[in-house]
């Protein structure tokens, strides 16, 4: 068995002495796992960090087995390693990826949306962008959210809570008695413009609430992975002022 295709690496661990075993989210075979040969040496560590983008060759005897990579590096997002909420933002997104995809599922619409999330990590507005990119995980996850009319009078305006229930948007005039049980819907989050760092607090706990939910059978009762839980603490904090 053997095939080639691209892939952006989401964890690496030692495999014997001088082996390494990496996860990567691929363009065409979703998220796989293999072994590098020499992947825990010196001259390989710069290759194998999270979010470098690899050119990839994956073998192996049978389908089912975990198999072997030869890997080639493509594209470094090393820039991220001076800038803490940046070089957050990129283990949070490798975190979810591994937590919430299945292995060997290919989701090629979430590889072509990953790519430019990564590539605008730092940049200005990169974490809206971002936040974005959860709604858009639980989309392909199945959970999507429905922001484009309220779910109780079918109004396009003044749409300003969350059912947590069916994720569909409500606004001010249909919220009625039941405004306590709604999320916020924080202002923008269904534009592309730059959100304000309430509003961005306000959409982590909103994804939040959705990724722990619909991933709990895959949890069973651990949190969401702890590189997501940084990243929203790094911009609570407000660790970069303006916001990036």
């Amino acid at each position: 068995m053997e095939w080639r295709d691209e892939g952006v690496l989401l964890s690496m661990r030692p495999h014997g002495e001088t082996s390494a075993i990496i996860e990567v989210l691929t363009a065409a075979h979703g998220r796989h796992a293999g072994v590098v040969r020499g992947g825990a040496s010196r001259r390989m560590a710069a290759t194998l960090q999270p979010g470098t983008q690899l050119a990839l060759t994956w073998q192996a005897r049978l389908d089912e087995h975990i198999g072997s990579f030869t890997v080639e590096p493509l594209r470094s997002r090393a820039h991220v390693l001076g800038n803490p909420l940046a070089l957050a933002g990129l283990l949070s997104t490798c975190a979810l990826l591994r937590a919430a995809l299945p292995e060997r599922e290919p989701h090629p619409a979430l590889w072509a949306e990953t790519l430019p999330v990564l590539d605008a990590l730092g940049a200005e507005g990169w974490t809206s962008r971002y936040l974005r990119w959860e709604v858009r995980l639980l989309e392909e996850l199945g959970f999507g959210l429905d922001l484009s009319s309220c779910a109780v009078t079918g109004a396009i305006a003044g749409l300003v809570y969350v059912s947590p229930k069916s994720g569909r948007a409500v606004s001010k005039e249909g919220a009625g008695p039941w405004v306590d049980r709604l999320l916020p819907l924080p202002e923008g989050l269904a534009g592309t413009g730059v959100m304000s760092a309430e509003a961005l607090l306000q959409g982590f706990h909103l994804t939040g609430f959705f990724l722990d939910r619909g991933l709990a059978p895959v949890l069973q009762g651990r949190p969401l992975p702890e590189a997501r839980a940084r990243l929203v603490d790094l911009v609570a904090r407000g660790l970069t002022k303006p916001l990036a």
